[in-house]
């Protein structure tokens, strides 16, 4: 009897034993088939900062992901969008350093330039780079009645004289829609540390100065000037794109008019510093869903932005070319001391 008990006891052990290791067959997968390795994360909220108030590219961007990322089920954990606006991304970004990676913020250029310029301390280097997202492109527009009906020939005015011509731009030199035309102008020749360049508020303010004759050309986004364009206000007679671009077809391109420039707008995602390569592969996983869903072409679509998708090892790399370009762009401009 005690044997026959013994023996008992010892199948039930082993059939324990078995429901375990075959409950841990799947290789730790989660629900999705994706590997977990083991690990929690996330194990709370999540938050997206957007570094600036309420409205904007920057805000837009972050209660976009928020949405869908909630909306299509791609992440589960609770997702808030928190806006921490001030110093050009800087209050937002110094925010992040000090999270973990269930806090992620939207970037642009200004997290290179704010530190090219001396105006931050922060670097994209301090981060941990996990996307590109998308881009704007920028625009050079000139009144409806101006003798200048191409980007060529704003340039080869400038080349001519760089005093000649006031340039609108906003809200600061530095920008990508100042810099676009830097590079334009550089491309062809200009000496663009001569340039007159006129700095307004918004870019509203820049069409009005461009209606108005106080300004004889603007550089601005084209969602700034693609509406005033199709209503015959101003004149779009150049864009930073790589082709034209839909809606605009009578529109060339700098390429187009033997300006070798392709310049992008872009705004990324990135997260704290000291991310691990499991929590990266987790971010790398959710958002390259997110850019594939419907829902997020019809952001861009509504929004005139366009999906320049990047993931993190790309993001890194672009970052540093970057970094580069806007070094010599803001150094040509006369911007810093170096």
């Amino acid at each position: 009897m005690r044997k026959f008990i013994g023996v008992l006891l010892l199948l039930a052990v082993i059939t324990v034993a078995g429901c375990s290791s075959s409950s841990d067959g799947d290789g730790g997968k989660d629900k999705e088939g994706e590997a977990s390795g083991g690990s929690d994360f996330p194990e709370k909220n999540i938050e997206i900062v957007a570094p600036a108030s309420p409205g904007g590219g920057w805000d837009g961007t972050a209660r976009a992901m928020q949405k869908i990322l909630s909306d299509e089920g791609i992440v589960n954990q609770n997702m808030n969008v928190v806006n921490k606006p001030g110093g050009g991304g800087e209050v937002g970004w110094q925010y992040l350093k000090e999270k973990d990676a269930h806090t992620l913020a939207i970037n642009s250029s200004l997290v290179i330039t704010n530190n090219v310029l001396g105006q931050s301390d922060l670097t994209y280097k301090d981060f941990t780079p996990l996307a590109t997202l998308t881009t704007e492109w920028v625009a050079l527009a000139v009144a409806p009645d101006s003798d200048m009906t191409s980007g060529k020939e704003v340039m080869q005015k400038l080349k001519d004289d760089p005093k000649s011509l006031k340039i609108g731009v906003a809200p600061s030199l530095g920008n990508d829609d100042h810099l676009s035309f830097i590079q334009a102008a550089k491309e062809f020749g200009v000496d663009v540390t001569k340039i007159d360049f006129q700095v307004y508020e918004s870019g509203g303010d820049v069409v009005t100065a461009l209606l108005g004759g106080h300004v004889d050309a603007a550089t601005m986004s084209v969602s700034e000037a693609k509406e005033q364009h199709q209503a015959d206000k101003i004149n779009m007679v150049a864009v930073s794109s790589d082709e034209r671009l839909e809606g605009l077809d009578d529109v060339k391109t700098w390429k187009e008019q033997g300006v070798d420039m392709v310049f992008p707008h872009w705004r990324g995602i990135m997260g704290p510093p000291d991310m691990s390569d499991e929590e990266i592969d987790y971010w790398d996983n959710k958002i390259s869903k997110m850019i594939d869903t419907d829902a997020w072409q019809d952001v861009l679509d509504n929004n005139g932005w366009e999906s320049y998708y990047k993931d993190s090892d790309e993001t890194k790399k672009f970052l540093k070319s970057e970094t580069d370009k806007y070094e010599t762009l803001l150094n040509d401009a006369g911007l810093t001391d170096k």
